[in-house]
C-alpha cells in the first residue's frame, strides 16, 4: 500500500509528490523536526530560505519552512510548531508515514550577496528553523564571510530549538553565538531580554556600511530588530527579512499572500527591506 503511494511523481506544481517520513525529534513541547525521504532516491534541491507545502493527506496542507542543510539530498527536514489540525497531526508523524509536499518555493536569503561582508543572523523564537539552513551554509563555507554573528532569541529556555546543535555552534571560535530568553528559569546562566539587545554585544566588530542582517521571527521582533540596525548604519537593502503569512497556493494564484503590490509565495518569502519598508511600517497591514 505505502509503495503504491510513493509511486507517482506529479508535474503539475498543485498535486503533491509522497515523501516518506524517515525521523522525528522532538524539539521542544509544541515542536518537531520531521525528516522526509524524496521518493525513488530523487535528489532534493532547495535554496536556504525557500519553503515546501506540506500535505497532510486527508487533513489539508500547510506552508512550512525547509530545516535542512540545502546539500543533504537524502533527508529534507521542516521544523513545525503544533499550532493547529494539520501542524498537529504532522508534529505527531511517526517513521514510515507519508506527507505529500510541493515545493520548493520562494525566494531565499541571498547567500551570495553576503560574502565578502559581515552578517548578522538575527531569530526569535520558531524564526531559527528558516535560518538553520543559511547558518549551515556559512558554516561550510565559512572563508567566504568575514565576521559572522548568529543572535537568537526565545521566550524561555524550554523553547530553545536544536539544542545541541546550538551548543556546538557556541563552542566555535570563529564566530559570535548570543543567545536570550524573555523569562529565565533558575537553570539559565545566559542573557534575559529581547533579541535586539543583543546586537549591542557584537556591533565593535562590525563594519557597518559592509555587513548584511538576515530576520526571522515575529514581526514585532522583526520591527525592532530592523530598527536598531539601521540606527548603526547598515543599509536598509541590505537587511533580508523573512515575512511567511497566509501563504495557500505557493505559486500566487488564489491570493491570499498579497502584500500590497507583492505575493510572499513568489516575490519572497525573503525580502530586503528597502522593499518592503513602505508597507512593513504600516501596521494593520
Amino acid at each position: 500500500m505505502r509503495e503504491s503511494v510513493a509511486a507517482a511523481v506529479p508535474a503539475d506544481p498543485f498535486l503533491p509528490t509522497a515523501f516518506a517520513v524517515t525521523r522525528v525529534q522532538r524539539e521542544t513541547g509544541d515542536t518537531a523536526t520531521i525528516a522526509l525521504r524524496p521518493p525513488d532516491g530523487d535528489g532534493f534541491v532547495f535554496q536556504p530560505g525557500q519553503f515546501n507545502m506540506l500535505y497532510l493527506f486527508g487533513v489539508g496542507e500547510v506552508p512550512i519552512s525547509v530545516s535542512g542543510a540545502s546539500d543533504r539530498s537524502d533527508a529534507v527536514e521542516h521544523t513545525i510548531r503544533s499550532v493547529g489540525t494539520v501542524t498537529r497531526g504532522l508534529t505527531v508523524l511517526r517513521p514510515g508515514d507519508w506527507v505529500g509536499l510541493r515545493g520548493p518555493f520562494g525566494r531565499g536569503w541571498p547567500l551570495d550577496e553576503a560574502k565578502g561582508r559581515d552578517l548578522v543572523i538575527v531569530a526569535g523564537g520558531l524564526g531559527l528553523a528558516p535560518l538553520r539552513p543559511a547558518i549551515r551554509h556559512v558554516l561550510a563555507h565559512r572563508a567566504d564571510y568575514r565576521h559572522v554573528a548568529v543572535l537568537y532569541g526565545t521566550r524561555t529556555p524550554a523553547d530553545l530549538l536544536f539544542r545541541r546543535e546550538l551548543e556546538r555552534w557556541r563552542g566555535r571560535l570563529d564566530w559570535d553565538v548570543l543567545v536570550t530568553v524573555d523569562r529565565a528559569d533558575p537553570t539559565w546562566r545566559g542573557n534575559i531580554g529581547v533579541v535586539p539587545r543583543l546586537i549591542g554585544q557584537v556591533e565593535r566588530v562590525l563594519e557597518p556600511a559592509n555587513t548584511v542582517a538576515f530576520l526571522c521571527g515575529p514581526e514585532i521582533m522583526m520591527r525592532f530588530t530592523e530598527r536598531e540596525l539601521r540606527q548603526r548604519g547598515i543599509p536598509p537593502e541590505r537587511i533580508y527579512l523573512s515575512l511567511e503569512r497566509n501563504m495557500k497556493c505557493a505559486i500566487a494564484m488564489c491570493g491570499h499572500c498579497q502584500y500590497g503590490p507583492l505575493f510572499i509565495c513568489k516575490d519572497g518569502p525573503v525580502f530586503p527591506y528597502s522593499q518592503i519598508e513602505f508597507l512593513f511600517e504600516v501596521r494593520e497591514i
